[in-house]
Parts: structure tokens; C-alpha cells; sequence
């Protein structure tokens, strides 16, 4: 039986550390689960709302964490297949399941769409409430830590290689950024059989990251013009699809530039400024397919489980550092400050 209390890192206000307190545990309604939480993700999104203010969220205070995984401690009395013990990690966009965009096929764009630790309570807590059907399943052979970067730093740009832009086995692909997202579309790009990956980032420690992983080419910006180097490296002739994970106007830009006739652009970065990109002439004749992408699936959530569970995917080597909930304003320093390098920066409960 759960107690009636936990510790909880509450966010008050803007570039105040969280503060560790005890609260109420959460009662669940009847289709929902207690999750015992053991493992939870960090994110930039995390630090743009402790540090820079820029992502606000729905009430204060509030726990944050949007990366969950756990055990279920207690299930509401319609929640059918899943039991006290089970391991689980959870999709951290709650959705309604019948709107417009559900009913299309996008929950991840859900109009009445909630996220945790933002819109909802999260998951840097001992326990956490969600939806059931927002559970998923985690094998034994997948460590809690891995779980839950799964939910996002790695489904986002799962979704996107694989539902936005199709790529397919033999084709080319540039990436744009090669922060924890761009790493993982690495590996992602590899998984789906590219021919070729070349990554274009400005830190020669994060590019040595990405040849690590299976960058055929990296590219620093600072000392090669990318879209002159991709070019080459193609006979002339670009990439089939470019993928931008930094959110800025040169390199989207650089991305619509770098593509062949016919190519896709997919667009996970986000930032303040409007889209420029080539004038229409050039854009309309070489038919290219500029596309944004938010977010991800449950069902790629599920794939990428069992893409870690039978070793296609390591993703171990992504998470290089864990730090307790008691800890945790360091851990969000680590993240935001860079210090000693991190991809992903994870709290254990």
C-alpha cells in the first residue's frame, strides 16, 4: 500500500531552485494508475522553465519531470492488463483519444492534449498519477534510466525520421545539431538503413559523439560552409532528406538548401524566429517538402522499447549522468550549464 505522502521537487518561480517537498500522495480516478516512479528524464524543456522562463506552465507550484518510468503501484477499478509490480514507462502527452487530431491519427498534437510536468503534475516525485492507456510496457532487460529518455529525447526524433519524413533504406540524410535529439536520430537513421549520415554541429566534442554513433561525415560550421560540404559530399546532388533539431534561421535554411530534387526537410527544432528559406522559384521546381514535426507516438514509444529490449538500439551510453531527487537542482545545473558534457542527464527515485 502506498503512504499518504511523498517528496517532490515543486517548481515555484523562474531561476528559483525547486524546492523538496512533502505532499499528498495523488488519488487515482477510476481508468488511471499509480506509478512508483524510479527513473526520470531530463529535458531542455525542463530547463526552459526553471531557467529562462520561456516555457511556462499551467499552474504554480508544480512538479516537474515529462521523461516517467516506474512501477505500478495502484490501478483504478476499470483499468484492465496491467497489475501491482509491473514495470512501465509512460507517453508524457495526455490525450483526449477522440478530437479531431486523435480521431486523424495525431494524438501528439491532441487538442485538449496535457503534458506532464508542464499542464499536469510530473514525474520528479515518488509517485506519479497518469492515464492507463498511456502506460508502457518495460521488459526486464530495459533499466528504468532508458526507459524514460525513451518517452521523449528519443521518440521525438524516432517520429520524426520515421512518420515525417519516411526515411527509407539507401537514402542520404544531414542533421542539423547533434545535441541529445540529433545523437539519437543518428542511431535512428542508421536503424532504418541510411546510406549515408552526415552531421553538422559547431562542438567538436559533440561531433566526435556523432561519429561514435555512426556519423559517416560531421561537419563544424565554423570551419566549413555545410550546405558547400553536403553538397560535395553528394556529387553535387544533396541529401534525400535534411533534419534540423536546433530551432534556428540559418540552419533551417541551410537544411532546405542541402536537399536533392524531391528532397524532405523536417523541422524538430524550436526557436523564436520566422522560417526564411530559398525564394519560391527554387523551392516549387525542385519540389521540396518542408515539414514540421512535434513530439511522438505511444506506438513509437513501444516500438523503440523493443528496439532497446533486443539490442538493436543502445541507448545506455546516451544517459551520462544520474543524480537522486534529493539532487536534483544539481542536475538541472549539469544540464543547463553543460558542465562535463552530458546528452542526458537523468533523476533516479
Amino acid at each position: 500500500m502506498a503512504p499518504t505522502s511523498m517528496t517532490a521537487a515543486r517548481f515555484y518561480e523562474v531561476n528559483e531552485p525547486l524546492r523538496l517537498e512533502e505532499i499528498p500522495v495523488p488519488e487515482i480516478q477510476e481508468d488511471e494508475v499509480l506509478l512508483q516512479m524510479k527513473a526520470a528524464g531530463l529535458c531542455g524543456s525542463d530547463v526552459h522553465i526553471v531557467f529562462e522562463g520561456v516555457t511556462p506552465t499551467a499552474f504554480k507550484p508544480i512538479t516537474l519531470g515529462h521523461e516517467p518510468a516506474g512501477v505500478v503501484a495502484a490501478t483504478g477499478r476499470r483499468v484492465e492488463g496491467w497489475e501491482e509490480g509491473d514495470r512501465a514507462c509512460v507517453v508524457p502527452g495526455l490525450f483526449c483519444g477522440s478530437c479531431q487530431n486523435c480521431v486523424m491519427g495525431f494524438p501528439n498534437i491532441c487538442l485538449n492534449r496535457k503534458i506532464l510536468g508542464i499542464q499536469r503534475e510530473g514525474a520528479l516525485a515518488k509517485y506519479l498519477v497518469v492515464p492507463a492507456k498511456n502506460l508502457v510496457r518495460l521488459p526486464e532487460s530495459v533499466p528504468f534510466t532508458v526507459g524514460a529518455i525513451i518517452t521523449d529525447a528519443v521518440a521525438t526524433p524516432f517520429y520524426a525520421m520515421t512518420e515525417r519524413v519516411a526515411l527509407r533504406a539507401g537514402e542520404t540524410v544531414a542533421i542539423f545539431g547533434a545535441g541529445g535529439l540529433g545523437l539519437h536520430a543518428i542511431q535512428i537513421s542508421r536503424l532504418l538503413g541510411a546510406a549515408k549520415v552526415i552531421v553538422v554541429d559547431p562542438r567538436d566534442d559533440q561531433l566526435e559523439r556523432a561519429r561514435n554513433m555512426g556519423a559517416d561525415l560531421t561537419i563544424n560550421p565554423a570551419e566549413t560552409q555545410p550546405v558547400e560540404a553536403i553538397l560535395e559530399a553528394t556529387g553535387g546532388l544533396g541529401v534525400d532528406v535534411a533534419a534540423e533539431f536546433v530551432g534556428l534561421q540559418q540552419t533551417i535554411s541551410q537544411c532546405v538548401e542541402s536537399v536533392v530534387m524531391g528532397g524532405r526537410v523536417v523541422i524538430v527544432g524550436l526557436g523564436p524566429d520566422p522560417i526564411h528559406i530559398v525564394p519560391p522559384t527554387v523551392f516549387v521546381r525542385k519540389q521540396i517538402a518542408l515539414l514540421g514535426s512535434y513530439g511522438f507516438t505511444k506506438r513509437g514509444i513501444e516500438q523503440l522499447v523493443e528496439l532497446s529490449a533486443s539490442g538493436k538500439l543502445k541507448l545506455e551510453e546516451s544517459i551520462t549522468h544520474t543524480f537522486p531527487l534529493e539532487e536534483v537542482n544539481t542536475a538541472l545545473k549539469y544540464l543547463h550549464e553543460k558542465i562535463e558534457n552530458p546528452i542526458r542527464v537523468a533523476v533516479t527515485l
